[in-house]
């Protein structure tokens, strides 16, 4: 049995972490961390927990008493944690701030379609962005086969837990209802993984990724739109879509056009590749809360300790 701890246990992504440990077979959670709401029940910050646990946050922790941790604090928040532990020999960090996607502190990038190996050898691994993970699953094959030539153009939309549990003056119901709207274009810290990862496998890549994000009405999930100039016409790049994907264990390549309804509340990445013209367009979709974070990072937590990287996350997604 994995024992398991969580540190930052009050938020959305850790809710969900809590949610899939609670029913993973071959996992036991051991304490979830939360300064604020110390003595708490997990039940009284995330309701949909009723009636599956019976924990409690904890403010103190024993980190010798458990196998992995995952980091669920703000970004900037697990190098400063790092930095005030006494860390166990053998302790496996998973963390899914934005702090150590640059791999520095023997930290391994964790995006399994790109990593998988490293992954399975790693102690620390950094969970990837939920636009990154979308926006990078939607042009990995062509890196790889060296076939990002021109610029990419990105619009991705997402719901409204992406910004967190936190309440602000764009996530309220009120203003979210019927509304739509950019934030953060050409400038989302998410580029800076995208880029670096993608010139990784075609290090020759040296064009813009033109990115603007959007606030969408809904709850959950990322719907990413993207094109380049590409030499492939459709067979061939859905070929060289299905082939790169083909060993995959969550990103499947759809002969249809894809939507969020397919993937939201599953691990899952659906991506569809279509030409025109000059042009190869790609969308992916994923759950911003599980793919593009909790679930992935109990994908890693699997592969690190040699289990299926199915285990805990076989989710079906709503029919409706």
């Amino acid at each position: 049995m994995i024992r398991a701890g969580i540190i930052g246990g009050a938020g959305y992504t850790a809710g969900e972490l809590i949610r899939l440990l609670v029913n993973h077979p071959q996992v036991g959670i051991v304490f979830v961390h939360s300064t604020s709401n110390a003595g708490n029940l997990l039940t009284e910050v995330h309701g949909g927990l009723e009636g599956e646990t019976t924990m409690r946050f904890c403010a103190e922790y024993d980190l010798a008493s458990v196998d992995v941790v995952f980091l669920c604090s703000a970004h900037g928040q697990s190098r400063t944690w790092m930095a005030e532990q006494r860390l166990p020999e053998g302790l496996r960090i998973i963390d899914l701030a934005q702090d150590f996607r640059d791999e520095s502190e023997g930290f391994v990038y964790g995006l399994p379609e790109m990593n998988r190996g490293r992954i399975r050898e790693a102690r620390r691994v950094a969970n990837p962005g939920c636009f990154a993970t979308a926006i990078q699953l939607a042009l990995l094959p062509l890196a790889a086969a060296g076939l990002l030539e021109d610029e990419v153009h990105v619009t991705a939309v997402t719901g409204s837990t992406g910004a967190g549990v936190k309440p602000s003056a764009t996530t309220h119901f009120s203003w979210r209802s019927d509304n739509l709207s950019v934030y953060k274009a050409f400038s989302h810290q998410h580029l800076l993984e995208i880029g670096r990862n993608l010139r990784l496998l075609e290090p020759a890549f040296g064009q813009e990724i033109n990115f603007v994000p959007m606030r969408g009405d809904f709850t959950r999930g990322i719907l990413a739109s993207v094109y380049t100039n590409c030499p492939l016409d459709e067979e061939a790049a859905r070929k060289l879509y299905a082939d790169y994907y083909a060993g995959a264990a969550f990103t499947h390549v759809a002969e249809r056009g894809v939507d969020l309804k397919q993937v939201v509340n599953t691990n899952k990445a659906l991506v569809h590749t279509a030409k025109y013209g000059s042009k190869l367009h790609v969308v992916s979709v994923i759950d911003n809360l599980l793919k593009g974070a909790s679930g992935q990072a109990v994908q890693n937590m699997n592969l690190m300790f040699g289990l299926d990287e199915r285990e805990g996350l076989r989710l079906k997604a709503s029919a409706f």
